[in-house]
């Protein structure tokens, strides 16, 4: 990658300062969001607490930091091995992880209408949310490999748009929200490692066309895109459910409900009332519910954790990474986790039609919290070689 190459030159003469350790302004804000987390979640999870823990809360929240801990153990692990280890098992993780989404679909577990989850024993968990991992790590590679030659379609473009496609349509079989953000995120990806405009032109006309059949495919889908526009598109939906103040659009109110009745300072910690009112508030809504009882100053401090992350994981660690795989898989990891947090501001707000998609280190989950660990893991892995090769004396 010609760019990549002049710049490590010209750091040859001038290498970037590095202090010993990882990236603390990454750790900080994730310990940061994940403490905060805690605290929404036992808020919002009063309602939950009802139907499922027979009306202890406590029970959950305990549920909740046992998963935290996970998170955390999964961000300390894969910071300490180096990412280009990592890297070496992403094909083999990319199919294993693309057969369990084949089993999601013979023996899925269904939760809220939509069949996205595995049970292993006690163990229940989301394939998508593994495949995701698989396929940033699998395309950060071909990325690095294939630069000699990633102008050409078929020696360059063709291996990534496979394995793009075939892991997007399994994922958005069931998450069409997740599929969406992950093909965007890759598409990112393939921008700043020199894809030619015109081959990516084509992924994302492909993608579109997709997730339009997958919309045909399931009429509680369209009714969603429905209600958001306020506009009948397709004919398998029904008018009266898209229209119904109690149907696809009832959560988008009362989530704009809540961000008005939070105003500057919000009503309180523990004090929403919304939470009685949004379907999953702990999880889906949770940036609604911060906006709720803290104010517009609560949902700022979220944003700007984000802010935070794009910055060091862009102009620190990728700009600085010690080789084109440690570039693309911190440019693809930051991605993905800023990404999730603006996809998911935005639909509380009302600005995009309502998805699945949690807050990242604060919504309360299993399979999300450890991804997203694992994520900040591999942007901690390539700034601790960052220093490492500094150290040394090498550039970087």
């Amino acid at each position: 990658m010609a760019t990549f190459v002049a710049s490590r030159k010209r750091r040859k003469t001038a290498p970037a300062p590095a202090k010993p350790g990882v990236d603390r302004y990454i750790q900080l804000v994730v310990g940061a969001l994940l403490a905060f987390g805690v605290v929404a979640v036992y808020s919002a999870v009063s309602f939950l607490a009802e139907t499922k823990a027979g009306g202890d809360p406590d029970r959950l929240l305990l549920r909740h930091l046992v998963r935290v801990g996970l998170a955390v153990g999964a961000m300390w692990v894969v910071a300490r091995i180096d990412y280009r280890r990592l890297a070496r098992w992403s094909l083999p993780l990319l199919m294993g992880s693309l057969g369990l989404l084949l089993v999601v679909q013979v023996a899925g577990v269904a939760f809220g209408g939509a069949t996205r989850w595995l049970r292993i024993g006690s163990v229940v968990f989301q394939p998508s949310e593994l495949a995701e991992l698989a396929l940033l790590l699998h395309v950060a590679v071909l990325l690095t490999r294939k630069q000699a030659y990633i102008t050409s379609f078929d020696r360059g473009f063709l291996p990534l748009l496979f394995w793009i496609l075939v892991t997007a349509v399994l994922i958005g079989i069931e998450n069409l929200s997740t599929a969406a953000l992950l093909t965007a995120g890759t598409l990112l990806m393939c921008f700043v490692g020199r894809v030619r405009v015109l081959h990516l032109g084509g992924l994302a006309a492909t993608g579109v066309v997709l997730a339009v059949l997958l919309l045909l495919s399931s009429p509680q889908r369209a009714a969603r895109i429905e209600a958001f526009w306020g506009v009948k598109l397709f004919p398998h939906t029904q008018a009266e459910e898209v229209f119904d103040p109690q149907g696809e659009g009832y959560q988008a109110r009362q989530a704009r409900i809540a961000l008005a009745m939070g105003g500057l300072t919000g009503v309180g910690p523990g004090k929403s009332v919304q939470r009685d009112f949004l379907p999953a508030p702990y999880n889906d809504f949770i940036f609604a519910i911060v906006a709720e009882e803290y104010g517009f100053i609560g949902a700022l401090g979220l944003l700007a954790a984000l802010a935070v992350l794009l910055l060091r994981g862009f102009l620190r660690i990728a700009r600085h990474a010690p080789d084109p795989l440690g570039f693309f898989l911190a440019f693809g990891a930051t991605t993905l986790l800023v990404l999730q947090g603006w996809v998911h501001a935005a639909v509380n707000c009302g600005l995009l039609p309502v998805t699945g998609l949690p807050f990242p280190f604060v919504s309360y989950g299993g399979s999300s919290l450890v991804a997203n660990g694992v994520l900040a893991g591999l942007l901690l892995s390539v700034s601790r070689r960052i220093v490492l090769q500094t150290e040394k004396g090498e550039v970087g």
